[in-house]
């Protein structure tokens, strides 16, 4: 029998492998959030692709034999079971409410909901990076493209909590009254339509702090009228936090978008208030010496100053910054000055030797930039939370991340009014 002859740990790998995954290909995704929702009976949605998915590799696997549905449905018991194992951030025991994840990233989301005991029923990201990183910490593989008919017809009922980091959009509205259908288009039409076909009882919704006056308040306007008038949610002011406010010395800004779906009841809701943790940069620097890859030539520090001079002659005050040990980092961001805006001194280097091509010797002054994971920590990733990617990689996706503890700080309050309802 085949059954007696897989090689679990070897289908393991092939099933959960996402590099050579199709984008439009959504079993891998269903696979995994098959496994997920088992016990919670949201498995029917991702059951059909899940097992199809399974008999195509076991088939890959053993060309000779004949893989049967039952066998399927055989290997993925094994596999439910082994699901935990080897995964960093698995989902709770005992769940108390259940959320989707839309706009992913790396879990910023995730790992804020399922600290208060949340249980992630759906999930999408499109880019292939951040998928990986997403699979690797939490055993989930993202559906991709939240645009696509084809990948919204995956996310299940009866979840309470949407969770989205979209990115923002100008709506094109002039002359009309910025409603739903003005918002075609743009990925706010696409939260929305979620929103309007699955009702959940509560939205939680993030984007960069120039959401307020972009497109001079027009299009922050329009996404709340769409909320409060065509979608029938009670929404409160929108309110910018500050990651610093939360345990993390980095002063990162973002406003933050709350509803309640208005059958609730729920008429007021108090965004939190600071914690007061007086965080400082040391707090989350290397505690050894770090590769000389992170210290800067002296071509590009020459370069970096001359840059900043050539901005103060002007009355500017852009350039590269150097953050003291005491003091609070810039907000992490990805291109342009972002990581330039938050380095850092550090005389420990002993090893001078260049391992990348660089222009010039490695300056003696310890300039360095932080490495990923002191990225990760000022965003409030713990250091469990694997780096499997490129630098390269790794700092994009850091800096388009969420900050974890502020998140999870306004979580906690929504979900406070949902359990008194």
């Amino acid at each position: 029998m085949i059954k007696e002859r897989i090689d679990i740990e070897n289908i393991d790998e092939q099933l959960f492998e996402i590099k050579s995954v199709d984008p439009e290909n959504s079993k891998p995704a269903s696979f995994t959030h098959y496994l997920h929702n088992h016990k919670n009976g949201v498995s029917q949605f991702y059951k059909k692709d899940a097992l199809s998915y399974v008999k195509e590799i076991l088939e890959k696997a053993y060309p000779t034999e004949k893989v049967t549905n039952k066998v399927a449905e055989e290997a993925l018991r094994y596999l439910i079971l082994d699901l935990n194992k080897f995964v960093p951030f698995p989902a709770p025991e005992n769940p108390k409410f259940k959320f989707i994840d839309l706009f992913a990233g790396i879990g910023g989301f995730r790992l804020a909901l399922q600290n208060l005991d949340g249980k992630c029923v759906f999930t999408s990201e499109w880019d292939k990076y951040s998928k990986q990183t997403y699979k690797t910490n939490f055993g989930d593989i993202p559906f991709g493209d939240i645009t696509k008919p084809e990948t919204k017809k995956y996310i299940p009922d009866n979840f309470d909590v949407l969770c989205a980091g979209f990115p923002c959009q100008a709506f094109s509205i002039a002359g009309r009254r910025g409603g739903f259908e003005d918002t075609r288009g743009t990925l706010f039409f696409d939260v929305a339509e979620i929103i309007k076909n699955k009702q959940p009882k509560a939205i939680f919704l993030e984007n960069v702090k120039g959401l307020r006056n972009h497109d001079k308040g027009k299009t922050l306007a329009t996404i709340l009228n769409v909320l409060r008038e065509d979608l029938n949610y009670y929404v409160p002011e929108p309110q910018i936090l500050n990651a610093k406010d939360f345990g993390v010395p980095q002063n990162r800004e973002r406003i933050f978008i709350v509803g309640f779906r208005k059958d609730l009841g729920i008429d007021d809701f108090q965004y939190p208030e600071s914690t007061k943790k007086d965080a400082i940069l040391e707090d989350i620097l290397e505690e050894n010496e770090v590769s000389v890859k992170y210290y800067l030539s002296t071509t590009y520090v020459q370069t970096l100053k001359n840059h900043r001079a050539r901005h103060e002659s002007k009355g500017n005050g852009f350039g590269y910054e150097i953050i003291p040990n005491n003091g609070t980092a810039n907000a992490v961001v990805c291109g342009g000055m972002g990581r330039e805006r938050n380095l850092v001194l550090d005389d420990r280097l002993t090893n001078f030797n260049p391992v990348t091509k660089i222009s010039g010797k490695v300056n003696r002054e310890g300039i360095r930039k932080m490495t990923p994971r002191e990225w990760a920590r000022l965003q409030g990733f713990p250091d469990n939370f694997k780096i499997i990617v490129s630098d390269t990689q790794a700092y994009k996706q850091f800096g388009n991340s969420v900050a974890v503890p502020a998140i999870q700080a306004t979580a906690e309050k929504i979900i406070e009014k949902l359990n008194c309802k």
